[in-house]
């Protein structure tokens, strides 16, 4: 039997969150895991950060630009690195909102995410309100 690599698996996480079909990501996490999202919003299924996307999005996709790797005793942290795109809720396109997502991967499974992106600063710049 081959195994995924930690940054396979994070990959492999972030495809089927995209779809998006929450229940299909949540098989490369342990039970409970606390995905920490933007602006500090905890979730501990996949489902959470699908949910809150729905109303921030229309639609929203990752270009994953690369994965760093950074082994530890124990655990690997993979951060996926890039940009998003799609579109707002009122249909208007964007592109080049960049992210960074911090995963911990222990025994083959995620058990802590971190997501942080441009996107909610990007809707403040749009509005003319200086962050």
């Amino acid at each position: 039997m081959t195994t995924q690599s930690d940054a396979e698996l994070v990959r492999t996480y972030l495809e089927a969150s995209m779809v998006p079909d929450p229940e299909t990501a949540a098989r490369y996490m342990k039970p409970g895991t606390v995905i920490t999202f933007t602006g500090g919003r905890e979730f501990d299924h996949p489902s959470g950060p699908t949910g809150f996307n729905a109303m921030r999005y229309k639609w929203v996709k990752k270009r994953m630009d690369r994965f760093d790797v950074c082994p530890g005793e124990g655990e690997t942290v993979v951060y996926s690195i890039g940009t998003l795109y799609g579109e707002w809720p009122d249909g208007t396109a964007f592109e080049g909102n960049r992210y960074v997502d911090r995963f911990v991967v222990k025994d083959g499974l995620i058990v802590k995410m971190d997501v942080w992106n441009d996107s909610a600063e990007r809707i403040l710049m749009q509005r003319g309100i200086e962050a």
